[in-house]
């Protein structure tokens, strides 16, 4: 990284009563192996923890770990409120067990890119990399 360069910023969450967090945990290792500066918020987080965390931490990019069934209602509330704070500029991405036409739908809402099982975890990094590149000017550089 050269002088003046921001890294990325990433909280990775864990929203409701999900209590698996292995996968959270792996991403939020090869985010930080990646380079990015990474904010783990742990298990049990509400979307309204999650959004002020982002905003406290002063994060890019809120990657969300969903494997409970409730993305059409937690994706969208994190949106939701990240707009209200005035941090719509933040890339909402995420993934978990997500059906096809739910991540279709998921995106017309303003969610980023949510990633099922088995991808490889160097499309999550690859596409961070890419949004940040083109979608968000980072201040200072």
């Amino acid at each position: 990284m050269s002088e003046g360069e921001r890294r990325i910023r990433v909280l990775v969450a864990k929203p409701g009563l999900d209590g698996h967090d292995r996968g959270a945990k792996v991403i939020a290792s090869v985010f930080r192996d990646a380079g990015f500066e990474v904010v783990y918020t742990g298990l049990h987080q509400t979307p309204e923890m999650i959004v002020a965390a982002a905003v406290q931490e002063d994060v890019d990019v809120v990657a969300m770990s969903v494997l409970s069934g409730a993305h059409m209602t937690l994706f969208p509330r994190v949106r939701e409120l990240l707009k209200a704070e005035g941090a719509h500029h933040i890339l909402l991405t995420g993934g978990g067990i997500i059906p096809e036409e739910d991540m279709k739908e998921l995106e017309t809402l303003g969610i980023g890119r949510l990633f099922g099982p088995g991808t490889p975890t160097t499309d999550a990094v690859a596409y961070i990399r890419e949004w940040f590149g083109t979608d968000r000017q980072p201040e200072g550089v």
